[in-house]
């Protein structure tokens, strides 16, 4: 049983069903993980039920964040083991006069108000994630990974085919973020364990909406299958994987 198939009516099954949608697309040989906003902002800087945790980081999800981040270390492991590209998307730090936050404000009353804990940071890596060496951090100001940032032109410098996307929140940065690898062509998996959301229909329901049209929703252990049939070392002569093992022991 699916996580979204008790969100959907017996009508959206015969439905999209009938239409076609929710083929298996699959991976290719070339892919990289991306990372999508794991920060204190959207985790909280500890473990607690969530209406505690959005006292005092109003976009955290809770418990279902450190709920991923177990599953995430199994799947850095794997990427790294394997030499495969390491990408991280989070916020950056507005402009004190909030002209950068944009339309942010306009669907949200607590954006841009401050954050009574100032450590770690909101758009910190949480530390049991944090980057090493070899993995290119990536600053943005809205939803996607791609929009008005670096990334693309990084992929095509890789050569990367294929997106492994995890993160938060799965209704909006990791949506965005896959719709728009998507429309770059890209082959995307998004892995179920290793991505969160502070409600469990949006949840649910973007999965299978991602699944039935962008992507495909994989198993931790599914992606680690396919992470170990990639040949090592596709990327070594751009990123200096062994220097980044090294310097992070």
């Amino acid at each position: 049983m699916a996580i979204w198939d008790e969100f959907l009516s017996e009508n959206d099954k015969v439905i999209y069903g009938g239409a076609g949608f929710g083929e298996k697309a699959g991976l290719g040989k070339r892919p990289a993980v991306l990372i999508v906003d794991v920060n204190y902002a959207f985790c909280g800087d500890k473990r607690e039920p969530i209406m505690e945790s959005i006292k005092n980081w109003s976009h955290s999800c809770g418990e279902a964040a450190w709920d991923a981040i177990p599953p995430t270390q199994k799947l850095l492991k794997a990427a790294r083991d394997q030499h495969i590209p390491v990408f991280y998307s989070t916020g950056t730090d507005s402009r004190p006069d909030g002209f950068d936050r944009g339309g942010w404000s306009h669907k949200n009353k607590r954006t841009g108000k401050p954050q009574p804990i100032t450590e770690p940071r909101g758009n910190d890596i949480v530390a049991e994630i944090a980057p090493i060496e070899s993995d290119i951090v990536i600053e943005k100001l809205k939803p996607s990974a791609f929009h008005g940032t670096p990334l693309i032109g990084f992929l095509i410098d890789l050569g990367i085919d294929s997106l492994i996307i995890t993160g938060t929140t799965t209704s909006g940065c990791v949506r965005a973020s896959v719709i728009d690898a998507f429309s770059q062509n890209f082959k995307v998996g998004v892995v179920e364990e290793c991505t969160f959301d502070r409600g469990e229909a949006s949840h649910a329901i973007n999965l299978f909406d991602m699944n039935a049209k962008y992507a495909d929703v994989m198993s931790i252990d599914e992606t680690i299958a396919y992470i170990d049939t990639i040949e090592k070392g596709l990327f070594d002569h751009k990123i200096d994987f062994q220097s980044a093992a090294v310097s992070s022991m």
